[in-house]
C-alpha cells in the first residue's frame, strides 16, 4: 500500500539534523526511509510547495528541491479537488476546521486507497468523521 506523506513528516525528516530529533521523530525518519527505500512513499504537490517554501537559502532550496524531484506527484483530477470540498463540508457541518491542503491530502488519500503518514494532529480528527486511514510506523518497524 502506498503512503501519502504529509508535511510535517518530510519535514523533520529533511530539514532537521538528526541530532535534533527526539527518539519519536527518529523512529518516524527511520519509518520514512524505510517506506522511501519499498517505493511507498507519496508526496502531493501541495506538500512540496509547503516545503520548498520554507527554505531560507537558495543552496538550499535547491539541494531540497532537487532530492524531492525523485518523487512523482499523484496525478491531480478534478474529482479529486471536488472529494476535498465534500470533505471540508463535512467536517465543518460537524465543528471541524481544517486547511484545503490538509483535505486534498485525505481525498487524495481516500480515493487512492492509500494511508496518511502524519503528525498533524487534525487528521486524528478528520479521521472521526471522514474514511481516511493513518499510517503508523508500527507498520513498518
Amino acid at each position: 500500500m502506498m503512503i501519502l506523506v504529509d508535511t510535517p513528516v518530510w519535514s523533520l525528516a529533511l530539514r532537521r539534523k538528526p541530532t535534533d530529533l527526539s527518539a519519536r521523530e527518529r523512529v518516524l525518519r527511520q519509518a520514512l526511509q524505510e517506506l522511501i527505500q519499498n517505493g511507498r512513499a507519496q508526496i502531493a504537490g501541495p506538500v512540496r510547495q509547503e516545503l520548498l517554501s520554507g527554505m531560507r537559502e537558495e543552496a538550499g532550496f535547491r539541494r531540497l528541491r532537487d532530492y524531492l524531484r525523485a518523487f512523482d506527484d499523484p496525478h491531480l483530477r478534478a474529482e479529486d479537488y471536488e472529494e476535498a470540498a465534500r470533505m471540508n463540508n463535512a467536517c465543518r457541518a460537524r465543528g471541524i476546521a481544517g486547511s484545503p491542503v490538509d483535505f486534498l491530502i485525505c481525498a487524495l488519500a481516500h480515493l487512492r486507497n492509500w494511508q496518511v503518514f502524519t503528525t498533524d494532529r487534525d487528521f486524528a480528527r478528520y479521521r472521526k468523521i471522514l474514511p481516511v486511514t493513518l499510517f503508523s510506523v508500527k507498520d513498518v518497524i
